[in-house]
């Protein structure tokens, strides 16, 4: 249902929900924070593997954002919190030819970028949603969230992100899912 103040945030064929659906193929991981880590590599002078107390250390970003999925619901005013993406880069320092990125999580979920998708803002790697911790069917500990794109490409507990110098197809794009994902040109399928 939209109404006037929502009118020019909901791409085409898409319908409002209060809730945030869980959706997900296969088992909810159960992630020890103690044990878990993101390690981000590929095409970078410095590779890192950081812990979820150092995650928690890095510069903090808050957004306010719209998922939309391919199922057609989108949610309104999502309040996350985490570390946007551009700081990530200035840890690991890309490559000149690093132009794609993949995203890995948990389930052998991942998803493709071309880097500046991940440089727009509102992306980031959150942990809270709506002042609270991540639920774990929600992606705890760490949840990719790119607003401008189908919310399948942000993926949930997530432990590595890959800088590539050449695109390769993630999880859901292998599948027959859009490269990549614009709800508002309704990039669902690629057949």
């Amino acid at each position: 249902m939209q109404n006037h103040s929502n009118a020019g945030r909901l791409p085409p064929g898409q319908i409002i929900t209060k809730k945030l659906p869980v959706m997900y193929v296969g088992d909810i991981p159960q992630i020890n924070r103690t044990e878990w880590s993101l390690k981000i590599f590929g095409e970078v002078q410095k590779p890192v593997l950081l812990s979820w107390d150092e995650v928690r250390q890095l510069p903090k970003s808050r957004y306010t954002s719209d998922a939309h999925c391919v199922t057609t619901w989108s949610r309104l005013d999502n309040h996350w919190e985490g570390v946007s993406f551009s700081d990530l880069l200035t840890l690991v320092n890309p490559d000149p030819t690093a132009n794609f990125v993949m995203v890995y999580g948990e389930q052998g979920y991942s998803a493709n970028f071309p880097i500046h998708d991940l440089l727009r803002d509102g992306v980031l790697l959150a942990y809270t949603l709506d002042d609270k911790e991540l639920a774990t069917e929600h992606g705890f500990p760490l949840r990719l969230v790119v607003p401008h794109l189908y919310f399948w490409k942000s993926v949930k507990w997530v432990w590595g992100i890959e800088f590539l110098s050449t695109n390769k197809l993630g999880f859901w794009e292998q599948s027959g899912y859009h490269p990549h994902g614009d709800p508002w040109l309704q990039q669902r399928y690629t057949v």
